[in-house]
């Protein structure tokens, strides 16, 4: 049996519910396959439920530092089973949100498992979709279709995953107890972000990263900032360092690695895998059409999300590129856009704001300093601090800064990058302004609240300006 579509989507995460959504807001009809829950990895195994977890660590850090604002706690405990199930909560209370939206919009959601299939009787053009649905069999055909079947965590063949002691990070969350220790291989947002949680939560971190410096692709300041505040709680870091193997014995874990070319070995209840991830397109029959993927398995797509296929784009992870939510989905609404032919603006695409939701917490959007400086013939850089910040001091929050690197010719704001105390809402204003080319005159004029910690982006800009007021 064989249903008609104007488009039938392969994934229900950000980039496929999102598109979804936006199709049908063009008034097309749309099917949507997805083998497991709709929301996918962020929902269900990434964005959510670590944020949700590392709220419940943030509380716990806050209330045994209360004395300082002159609030006494007799008796403090965490309770990890409670977070563990409030984090399912959380997550259980989004997905039921997506699965309304889906009825809302009058989405066919199809729970199956998905491959495209070449020309057939069915359709003269390759990407008709054939669904897996246990024993029954359904092949939808889409005038367009659009692959958005995200990404898994990428493993080493050296330290192989048990999925009980090392471990992924979908494993990770799925670990209703805390580890006794853990030890981390790969330095990037995942790492950093549960080495931090864990921190918080009073568990003994060591990090492994194979580079110079945690966070790859950050300003090196901010790097430099969140090696210093992490190690300053308690992280045991190795840097420049590789993994040889791994051995687990009783309830230790050991991993051998090599750095400035010296063994060394770390033993933890527990070790995670945090080294990247890879393409979930292995098993989407991409062999049946002309659709071609990088080395690494990522979908190779032109500036428009179109694949080999014309009428099939991919977006999301799958992709490659920046491979978080807000991409996917943003991505996914231009390819709709375009594959009906709407306008479309890709200008957003080039300011896309990278977080990580440690603490402390970092944001960037634009250039890094090393960027600008390959692409431009004259830059320069303001950085101001929260300690300087009236909110900053009043929430005890003052590690931290604004770096703003500024075209000095034009005077064009060129990249902000944030550390500190709520980085991840302030981005958002810088963002918006580089979408608009704004100037660090435009930045600096603008009145901010005060008291405000987004004071400190119209005072780095004021600083850029050569009229600083609070430094």
């Amino acid at each position: 049996m064989s249903k008609n579509y104007d488009l039938v989507i392969l994934g229900g995460g950000m980039g496929g519910y999102i598109s979804a959504i936006r199709a049908r807001q063009l008034g097309k009809t749309v099917a949507l396959v997805e083998k497991g829950k709709l929301g996918g990895t962020c929902l269900h195994k990434g964005c959510i439920p670590t944020k949700a977890l590392l709220k419940s660590a943030e509380v716990f850090q806050t209330v045994k530092k209360c004395g300082r604002f002159g609030v006494k706690v007799k008796e403090l405990a965490l309770n990890y089973v409670e977070a563990f199930e409030r984090k399912n909560t959380v997550v259980d209370k989004l997905y039921q949100g997506v699965q309304q939206l889906m009825k809302k919009h009058r989405v066919d959601v199809y729970k199956g498992v998905a491959r495209l299939l070449g020309p057939s009787i069915f359709s003269p053009m390759a990407g008709a979709v054939s669904v897996e649905m246990g024993e029954v069999n359904e092949t939808l055909i889409g005038k367009n279709v659009l692959i958005a079947t995200g990404a898994r965590p990428r493993q080493l063949s050296q330290i192989p995953v048990d999925h009980a002691h090392i471990l992924t990070s979908d494993d990770l969350l799925d670990l209703d107890h805390l580890p006794t220790s853990l030890t981390i291989i790969g330095g990037g947002v995942i790492g950093v972000e549960w080495a931090s949680m864990m921190l918080d939560f009073d568990i003994d971190v060591t990090l492994i990263e194979q580079e110079a410096a945690l966070l790859p692709g950050f300003d090196a300041d901010i790097q430099t900032e969140v090696l210093n505040q992490l190690k300053q709680r308690g992280l045991t870091v190795h840097l420049n360092a590789s993994v040889m193997e791994s051995e687990v014995n009783g309830g230790a874990c050991l991993v051998k690695g090599r750095k400035d070319n010296a063994p060394f070995t770390v033993s933890s209840s527990h070790v995670l895998v945090s080294v990247g991830r890879i393409a979930n397109t292995d098993q989407l029959g991409l062999g049946n059409t002309n659709i071609t993927v990088d080395e690494a398995g990522f979908i190779e797509v032109n500036d428009y999300f179109q694949t080999k296929e014309s009428h099939i784009y991919a977006v999301g992870d799958c992709i490659g590129g920046k491979q978080l939510a807000h991409v996917a989905s943003a991505e996914g609404k231009l390819a709709v856009k375009h594959m009906f032919d709407e306008k479309l603006d890709l200008t957003p695409l080039s300011f896309i704001p990278s977080c990580v939701y440690a603490s402390p917490e970092v944001a960037m959007v634009g250039l890094t300093e090393v960027e600008a400086n390959q692409m431009f013939t004259k830059i320069k850089t303001a950085t101001f601090p929260f300690q300087a910040i009236g909110k900053a001091i009043v929430s005890d929050e003052t590690k931290g800064f604004v770096k703003l690197v500024v075209n000095e010719k034009t005077r064009d704001c060129l990249g902000v990058s944030i550390v500190g105390e709520k980085a991840t809402e302030l981005i958002s204003e810088a963002g918006i302004g580089l979408v608009l080319n704004a100037s660090i005159d435009e930045f600096g004029e603008t009145i901010h609240p005060h008291p405000s910690l987004s004071e400190a982006i119209a005072e780095a800009s004021l600083l850029a300006m050569n009229e600083p007021v609070h430094i």
